[in-house]
């Protein structure tokens, strides 16, 4: 199943998030369950928060996957959601 992660980071947090986007980014390639990943941006051009399309067993899995996210262990972010998804459009490619 595919989830979509959508997580906005706490104010002023940028050096935190740069402080932990290498251990993010090795966890994001060791666990291989991101299909589909990049920041939000601020009016600045910042990096501001995370959207994520993820495959996962089920919900709990999902929640369980974020949960282990160096981003969220750091507490980068002020508030995530994680909803199902189903792709009916994709011009990225992937198998639809």
């Amino acid at each position: 199943m595919l989830f979509v992660v959508t997580a906005i980071d706490r104010e002023n947090s940028l050096a935190l998030r740069m402080a932990t986007r290498e251990a993010h980014l090795a966890f994001a390639r060791e666990t291989g369950r991101i299909r589909l990943g990049g920041p939000f941006l601020d009016a600045e051009g910042n990096m501001a928060g995370s959207l994520m399309i993820i495959e996962a067993e089920n919900l709990d899995a999902a929640r369980a996957w974020h949960a282990d996210d160096p981003y969220v262990k750091a507490g980068l972010f002020a508030r995530s959601e994680i909803h199902p998804w189903k792709m009916t459009l994709n011009a990225c490619g992937a198998a639809l």
